[in-house]
């Protein structure tokens, strides 16, 4: 999905459509971030947007990490979800690996309350295993950080694609 228009014109019904899921499920920043505008460029509602997300408060943070679906086993996805967990081969999982998956997102969100989140873009099956069997280690305050670092890059990831800007490394 790529903007093709000023972003400054677009109705808030557009804006919504194209920001209302940089962050998981999560319109309500986009909305916010609407009523910042005009912005002056890219960077600049990147910036916003970043602010407002940074500004939430960590019960608001937990609420949007809760709706991130779980890795290679659920099936309804957002558009974003779907292309990314599809890139990362996700979608191809062997019986042993998708019962892996399986096992880790249970112990992962039994211990931690929220799904297991990471920026998948640029990562294999392997590596995103690794980091799962590596992060379920952590203990909550450390995951916690971990989880709304992730949240981030995924939206940085998002809004690189749709404004064709890169925001990889933060």
């Amino acid at each position: 999905m790529k903007l093709t228009k000023n972003i400054n014109i677009l109705t808030k019904k557009e804006f919504l459509s194209i920001f209302g899921n940089i962050f998981e499920k999560s319109d309500w920043i986009a909305d916010e971030v609407f009523n910042l505008k005009p912005f002056k460029d890219s960077n600049d509602l990147v910036f916003k947007m970043m602010n407002v997300y940074e500004k939430t408060s960590n019960e608001q943070i937990k609420i949007i990490l809760k709706l991130h679906p779980k890795l290679a086993v659920e099936k309804k996805l957002t558009f974003f979800s779907s292309n990314e967990q599809s890139n990362a081969k996700l979608n191809t999982c062997t019986n042993e690996e998708l019962e892996e998956f399986k096992n880790l997102n249970l112990t992962y969100e039994k211990k931690f309350k929220f799904p297991f989140i990471i920026a998948v873009k640029g990562k294999n099956k392997k590596e995103i295993l690794n980091n799962f069997r590596q992060r379920i280690k952590n203990d909550l305050q450390e995951e916690f950080n971990e989880a709304k670092l992730q949240v981030k890059k995924i939206a940085l990831f998002r809004l690189n694609e749709v404004l064709n800007i890169n925001y990889e490394n933060i």
